[in-house]
């Protein structure tokens, strides 16, 4: 999206209830203006019909009358004219200024939090994640206002909070690396929405970030996670779908062993948004159980794909690490992964899912002659993504890694003589041979 969508529409319907009519009654008798001069600018300002005239009019009122009884309406006035506008950057800077006149403006927090939670998820940038987190504790912590009745406080928390607990989990995930505070915030955020408001909108979105943050090996519990993938699954729009769905059974797979029952989970997902207590999956053999049972079952080794021979040489026994590797040795194979690190000689990459999750290279390729500078691949390019981007490489050898703490034993695997396929240009056509006139 081009514009900045600042909050779902319910959120913001519900500020519409509570603040407008505070707002005229400031401006129709509560407050009211002295200075001739000063009014009839205030009344300039509030009236332009054009956003970019009213704006421009509001800021030099303020510059004005930078004391003017009417500031804080106008400010109030200035940061809807800017959202209307798709004008983050000012829309921010008029709330900052509004917090300025009233630091428990809970429209001035509200937005504030909105906009940098999403220069947190856009760029990771630690201070807009710590920002957003910090105003949205403020937010949670402002008491309600006097004139304000109960009711239309409740339609305004009910709207605002959610979105807090959601840029402190942000703020957790993204900026302070605390997997297991961003869960716990999460589970607040989607507790506070009514469940088919976690159908769409920012509580589906945390619903499937839920998903990917109990599968962070801190915090990993894959039951959970499979059941909010599945659950944002039900409700996701179809391109999304296909993208959640490999994940979901990824995971599920991984400690079930097989995909039998996954059905039953995901129309059990689409009922509740919680898991009931009662609510399991069996789990899987042991790794080194799947990874004798895939031997066993596979007749011809050479046809187990990639993900499953790296499964067999992390988790399986030496003995049948050995069988795989032997028809795997010396062999030359694309490498499809993504770039943790690289040099014109060596290019480490994240190829399996839990080395992506854990951003830790599993394959490790020895170029056959340096690269140039210019063609050293970035850190977080991914080869195989697209057709033209394929790095190659013969096996070489592999070593099984121990596990430790919350890292499952895994497997690091080094390829020699790798050399980037060079991008292949489309034949040249030929002309078609021109046609001959027959004579009668």
């Amino acid at each position: 999206m081009k514009k900045i969508v600042f909050a779902s529409v319910m959120a913001l319907a519900s500020f519409g209830l509570v603040v407008a009519p505070a707002l005229r009654a400031q401006q129709t008798g509560t407050i009211q203006i002295k200075d001739p001069a000063e009014f009839n600018a205030y009344q300039m300002a509030i009236t332009q019909p054009n956003p970019k005239a009213k704006a421009e009019a509001m800021e030099s009122f303020l510059q004005t009358y930078p004391q003017s009884v009417v500031k804080k309406a106008v400010l109030d006035m200035l940061v809807d004219t800017y959202q209307s506008m798709g004008e983050a950057d000012k829309t921010l800077n008029a709330a900052s200024r509004l917090l300025q006149v009233d630091p428990n403006d809970m429209k001035a927090i509200f937005i504030s939090v909105f906009i940098k939670k999403n220069e947190c998820m856009k760029t990771s940038d630690v201070q807009a994640c710590d920002d957003a987190g910090m105003l949205a504790k403020k937010g949670l912590a402002v008491p309600k206002p006097a004139d304000v009745s109960d009711d239309d406080w409740k339609k305004q928390t009910a709207a605002t909070y959610p979105i807090f607990h959601s840029a402190i989990a942000t703020d957790y995930l993204l900026g302070k690396k605390d997997v297991k505070a961003a869960i716990s915030e999460y589970r607040t955020e989607l507790m506070l929405y009514p469940p088919d408001q976690t159908k769409s909108g920012p509580g589906l979105v945390d619903t499937l970030q839920l998903a990917e943050a109990y599968t962070k090996p801190e915090a990993r519990d894959l039951v959970q996670a499979v059941w909010f993938y599945a659950r944002a699954w039900n409700f996701a729009p179809p391109a999304y779908k296909a993208q959640i769905e490999p994940k979901m059974e990824y995971y599920y797979k991984k400690y079930h062993g097989n995909l039998d029952g996954l059905d039953a989970v995901k129309t059990q997902a689409a009922a509740t948004v919680f898991p009931p207590g009662t609510f399991q999956i069996s789990a899987a053999p042991t790794p080194a159980e799947l990874a004798h049972k895939a031997i066993v079952e596979t007749p011809d080794l050479t046809t187990l794909n990639l993900s499953d021979k790296e499964f067999i040489l992390a988790s399986g026994t030496k003995e049948d690490a050995d069988k795989v590797w032997a028809v795997m040795k010396d062999q030359v194979t694309p490498v499809p992964g993504i770039v943790i690190e690289a040099s014109p000689t060596v290019i480490k990459l994240a190829v399996s899912q839990d080395a992506k999750d854990a951003k830790t290279a599993d394959f490790i390729v020895n170029m056959k002659k340096p690269l140039d500078d210019k063609d050293v691949p970035a850190v977080g390019f991914e080869f195989g993504l697209q057709p033209k981007a394929e790095l190659d490489g013969t096996y070489d050898s592999y070593t099984q890694v121990p596990a430790t703490g919350n890292m499952l034993q895994t497997v690091q695997i080094v390829l020699r003589d790798g050399f980037i396929q060079p991008e292949k240009k489309p034949a040249a056509r030929k002309p078609a041979p021109a046609r001959r006139k027959t004579t009668h």
